[in-house]
């Protein structure tokens, strides 16, 4: 099934090149993949993951493995960001 990830602000540099400008990357991955898999495949550091969406519905640490997503999600992740 095809999601979009979204990878913003330092995480971008995790994205190929061709999607760093939108920050965005269309994913073909496994039926009943869960929000956790996604992040362990992109193998994105645990303490730059901090701030993590699907839809704009903000998932926790703890659900992010229960959390499957489906055909069409958006799965958006922030890291830390200090200031204002």
């Amino acid at each position: 099934m095809e999601i979009t990830l979204k990878l913003f602000a330092s995480l971008s540099d995790y994205l190929p090149a061709t999607a760093r400008r939108t920050n965005a990357l269309s994913l073909d991955v496994a039926d009943g993949c869960s929000v956790a898999s996604v992040i362990d495949s992109w193998a994105l550091p645990p303490r730059l993951v901090h701030l993590v969406l699907v839809n704009g519905e903000f998932i926790p640490p703890h659900l992010r493995a229960e959390r499957c997503l489906a055909p069409g999600d958006a799965l958006a992740i922030w890291p830390p960001i200090a200031g204002g």
